[in-house]
């Protein structure tokens, strides 16, 4: 009986204890140094959202910061860029145009070469019936018969036998030449479906060309619009072709340095230059004030607006440079001795190599769209030991 009443008490002792025990570790879960012995759930997410918050705001921060570059980026380089979309998508709209001229050349011919073909057809076709109407009539065998025996003289006979031999080898020629005929209008009209199914697929590969070509343009317009607008990228754009300009008198020093050409000539041919292109200076030579913003410019050479296409060396030399130069486009510079060099910019494409021996009116490329005149124009150039002559001083007076 001791023993059971002990045994009752120790279990209410235990009970009391657990008690006690549950509401100390209740307690301390709401103590502040509950979370270093009892981690809870509603902490580890707090932490997640926490993180999650941060990088959001990293991913901000990036965007802005890209955003930002954007806006500094090279008002220069943003119309380089384009004009050299520019000049690939109409080199590949003019060899597209030019495929498509030549399948319709070949259209054409094929078209006149099955039209005389059926001609010669249908004078077959007239031979032949009047030949089968005749043999109809007297080709029967008794006839022909007769015609052969109809005389003694055996000199006639010969004759006749040798005239009905020439008739029937002609028929034979003219039905052969009819089925040759018949097979080479065949093959024609075929070759003809092929050339016109050629042209359609042309004309689809020249669609997204066009389209291209058109939306390079429309942001080309949009960033000479800005440049228009504002002055301060006005301002930037010409700090920009100024170091353009001066990086290109480097290259203009380092290639005298290295070419070893020689000649004579140039220097007496002040006012006597023929004009590289036929048009009219749109932008002249020398200082200038921008008549909206009233900016200084300082242009060293001269835009010829033409709607003429083939650029021309205005003298004979060598060519020194034929590549792409930001701020000028596709460059030839032509190397003349004696100091001299010609600079033929803005073009769409050229047509020499480094190293080319030219001679006067060779053809150096074509002209451009030109962003500063907003027209097809060449920029030409005329220097002297790297310094920028004026070009109208050299050009023949139109």
């Amino acid at each position: 009986m001791h023993n059971v009443t002990r045994n009752i008490a120790g279990a209410r002792s235990l009970r009391h204890l657990t008690w006690y025990t549950a509401i100390l570790l209740f307690s301390l879960s709401w103590s502040p140094f509950s979370g270093i012995f009892f981690p809870k759930i509603v902490l580890a997410e707090d932490a997640k959202e926490q993180y999650q918050k941060l990088q959001k705001e990293m991913d901000t921060r990036r965007q802005r910061l890209e955003q930002a570059k954007k806006r500094e980026r090279s008002i220069l380089e943003d119309l380089d860029n384009a004009n050299k979309s520019l000049t690939t998508i109409e080199t590949e709209l003019r060899k597209q145009q030019q495929r498509m001229k030549q399948t319709e050349s070949e259209i054409t011919g094929v078209e006149r070469e099955i039209t005389a073909i059926e001609g010669a057809l249908e004078r077959e076709r007239a031979w032949l019936k009047r030949r089968l109407q005749a043999m109809q009539r007297y080709g029967q065998s008794g006839d022909i018969l007769f015609l052969l025996t109809a005389t003694d003289d055996l000199a006639a006979l010969v004759r006749r036998w040798k005239y009905l031999e020439r008739i029937a080898m002609e028929d034979r020629k003219i039905i052969e030449d009819f089925a040759a005929n018949l097979r080479s209008l065949d093959r024609k009209e075929k070759q003809l479906q092929g050339l016109r199914a050629e042209l359609k697929k042309s004309q689809e590969r020249l669609k997204p060309i066009e389209v291209s070509l058109s939306e390079t343009k429309r942001d080309k317009e949009l960033i000479l619009a800005s440049v228009r607008k504002e002055k301060a990228s006005q301002e930037r754009l010409l700090k920009e072709l100024q170091e353009a300009s001066n990086r290109l008198l480097d290259v203009l020093r380092k290639l005298e340095e290295k070419d070893t050409y020689e000649a004579k000539g140039f220097s007496g041919l002040r006012g006597n230059l023929i004009w590289p292109v036929n048009g009219r200076v749109a932008i002249p030579y020398g200082s200038q004030r921008d008549p909206k913003f009233n900016t200084p410019v300082f242009r060293n050479g001269i835009y010829i607006k033409s709607d003429e296409d083939p650029v021309k060396a205005v003298y004979a030399g060598k060519v020194v440079f034929a590549d792409w130069f930001k701020g000028y486009g596709n460059l030839v510079i032509i190397n003349h001795g004696e100091g001299y060099h010609t600079l033929y910019g803005n073009l769409s494409e050229t047509f020499l190599r480094v190293g080319d021996i030219i001679k006067i009116r060779d053809v150096v490329g074509k002209v451009g769209e030109s962003g500063i005149v907003n027209a097809p124009s060449l920029y030409f150039e005329v220097r002297y030991k790297g310094k920028p002559l004026d070009p109208m001083q050299w050009l023949k007076r139109k």
